[in-house]
């Protein structure tokens, strides 16, 4: 069995293979030792190899790995099982968002990440839910029931969060301020998306991949672009760290 280990700045997913089938995966949140947490998550796997991806890569090769893969790359080899044609990746994850292009053959030929400011990501989204007293799974199904979208204008984590309590406090309605939080983030995307450049499809991975307003924003902006997720958007990378894994 081969194992891929994302070590995320939020979770640490793990995905498993055998003869090119995903037979098993888990998510767990990353905790103040996200090595042990992996280890610990291991165990039933007994895997022949390991390979990681993620923020904590490196920590997890100095313990366990046998290797290790870049986010981009694991992303690229994700997004490629699920849906063999793709040729652009949006990825939304904790602490940043990336936008991958590949070629034909599914290398990766141009990349743009958001991962200097929270803004844009899923831990700007969890701290606008806290803030307007959604849960995170409330929070996009609250912002598709908004009438008027208002606009978040502060590009900082800090600032939009007052923005947001300033205008919360000016009675605007939480569902409001909320789409409007939703439309930021998918503005950033926008934004890199224009850069790196797109087709026809593009395949929306990482936990945010779940939030429908951000899918349906996404579709509605990229208009005659498919948006696509795979079952188990949140195991992307993991799974193309395992895919990796089953390589050597």
């Amino acid at each position: 069995m081969f194992v891929g280990v994302d070590l995320g700045s939020r979770t640490v997913k793990i995905a498993a293979m055998r003869d090119g089938r995903l037979v098993g995966h888990e998510i767990k949140e990353s905790g103040f030792d996200p090595h042990l947490q992996a280890r610990a998550m291991l165990a039933r796997f007994d895997p022949v190899r390991v390979v990681a991806t993620g923020y904590g890569r490196h920590l997890a090769h100095k313990h366990f790995a046998h290797d290790v893969i870049t986010e981009i790359k694991a992303h690229a080899l994700g997004a490629r099982h699920y849906f063999p044609q793709c040729r652009t990746i949006v990825d939304i994850g904790g602490q940043d968002s990336k936008v991958i292009a590949l070629d034909e053959e599914g290398r990766v030929s141009n990349f743009q990440m958001n991962d200097k400011c929270a803004a844009g990501t899923g831990r700007f989204l969890e701290i606008m839910a806290a803030t307007l007293g959604y849960t995170l799974d409330e929070f996009g199904p609250a912002a598709l029931q908004s009438e008027h979208e208002v606009a978040i204008n502060s590009m900082c984590t800090v600032f939009a969060e007052s923005e947001v309590i300033s205008m919360k406090n000016r009675g605007v309605p939480p569902r409001d301020i909320a789409m409007g939080v939703h439309l930021s983030v998918v503005n950033r995307v926008l934004g890199m998306l224009n850069r790196v450049g797109h087709g026809d499809a593009l395949v929306f991975s990482g936990g945010v991949a779940r939030n429908p307003c951000m899918v349906k924003m996404l579709q509605d902006r990229l208009d005659g672009v498919a948006v696509v997720s795979p079952e188990f958007p949140d195991i992307v990378g993991a799974l193309g760290a395992a895919i990796q894994a089953g390589l050597r």
